[in-house]
């Protein structure tokens, strides 16, 4: 368990999270230390919280910054977009690790490797659950509605997809209808997805969108989410509803989530997979 006296490394990307952990180091009195990205974490996050801007690959002034600062754990959260290894510029401590590790690791791989580098630094790298455990998705339908038997089949069939991705280290969100794959995440993220799978649909009930973890996924980092935007764009759609994997997943703004997906009649449910596959 973290010592919630110890002071809290937050290694901030995209997204509301970093915001969300913040508030909660807030409401427990722990102290707290941002390192914000360049080109990746939200400007505004940052205002009026102790932080220092990083490049990614500037891993000496990370790693000497964060034991200057008497880090002890850290967390990594927030969306991050995957740089060209040619805009990295890696300093020497940077090129060392990429050296030992690579760089056409998939983004699974590349976490499992990033934070067995931290841990052998002295960190002790913690996970958004040890932190925010309310935002995990429960078990069951989480809002008003609920999937029809229909969804549930389309909802098997991207568990299956998903699985037989997970060894190739792509994606955690697959849209299917009527049992027909009409899109896998790729590079472009959840909402892109969505969007690029709206104009694929037949008639009848909408597309399911389903999220879940690769199998042996690192759990301390880049755990599939979803939240109000995923909701409203999955609405706007015409999706029947999302589907994520329960205790594995995180639901961002949950009542937030919940209230859009009940007022817009799509179902937010949280499976397990081996209760469905």
């Amino acid at each position: 368990m973290p010592s919630v006296t110890s002071k809290l490394g937050i290694l901030a990307g995209r997204g509301s999270l970093p915001k969300a952990v913040m508030q909660a180091c807030n409401d427990t009195l722990r102290p707290y230390f941002v390192l914000a990205f360049e080109g990746q974490t939200d400007p505004e996050l940052i205002v009026g919280v102790p932080h220092k801007w990083a490049r990614l690959g500037a891993a000496n002034d990370i790693i000497t910054t964060l034991k200057r600062e008497g880090v002890s754990e850290l967390i990594l959260v927030g969306s991050m977009k995957r740089p060209p290894l040619s805009s990295l510029a890696p300093d020497w401590r940077g090129t060392k690790i990429l050296a030992k590790i690579g760089w056409r690791l998939g983004d699974d791989g590349l976490f499992k490797a990033v934070i067995k580098e931290l841990e052998s630094e002295g960190f002790k790298v913690i996970g958004i659950e040890d932190i925010l455990p309310q935002m995990i998705t429960g078990k069951g339908v989480l809002g008003k509605t609920g999937p029809t038997d229909a969804a549930k089949e389309d909802i098997k069939k991207g568990i299956e997809v998903l699985r037989s991705l997970s060894k190739m280290d792509v994606g955690q969100a697959v849209v299917v209808q009527g049992g027909m794959v009409l899109g896998i995440e790729a590079a472009e993220g959840t909402d892109d997805l969505i969007k690029r799978c709206q104009g694929l649909q037949r008639p009848g009930e909408g597309a399911v969108l389903v999220k879940m973890r690769k199998l042996g996924q690192e759990s301390r980092a880049d755990l599939p989410a979803v939240g109000p935007i995923t909701v409203d764009n999955a609405a706007a759609a015409g999706f029947s509803g999302i589907a994520v994997e329960a205790n594995g997943t995180l639901i961002l703004e949950h009542d937030l989530s919940k209230t859009k997906a009940d007022k817009a009649g799509i179902f937010l449910y949280g499976f397990q997979p081996d209760d469905l596959a």
